[in-house]
């Protein structure tokens, strides 16, 4: 039998967006995601932040959210501070969705958006 060399390299996955996000100073917000019969309902925990400063994209059933907050935001972790300045998360919905008709409100930092579902088909009245 004849003996093979080879070089054997362990490396440890890089959490890259984590990463990004920090260099980046960008936080990411707690979210819900709910289903209901006929709509999604996604909520977003906007604190320290203004209406004027959001900005909501959906494109291909991802919705993302992104919010400039009103001041800088410390956070200390082994020794290294941290200053964050936006929010901003992804969310992807499931299924044929009604881009023409999402609605969203937001009220006292929190932030929701209503997909309706696309319904295919056509509704037949029994008379």
């Amino acid at each position: 039998m004849k003996d093979i060399d080879f070089e054997f390299n362990m490396t440890f996955p890089i959490i890259t967006p984590l990463f990004d996000d920090i260099e980046q100073r960008i936080l990411s917000p707690l979210s819900c995601l709910r289903e209901y019969n006929n709509y999604w309902m996604v909520e977003f925990d906007l604190p320290m932040v203004g209406k004027k400063n959001i900005n909501v994209t959906f494109n291909q059933n991802v919705i993302t959210v992104e919010a400039k907050l009103k001041e800088q935001y410390s956070e200390e972790k082994l020794g290294k501070i941290t200053k964050f300045e936006y929010f901003k998360k992804s969310v992807l919905l499931p299924g044929k969705l009604d881009s023409k008709k999402i609605t969203s409100k937001f009220e006292k930092g929190r932030l929701e958006i209503k997909i309706p579902k696309k319904t295919d088909g056509t509704i037949i009245k029994i008379n």
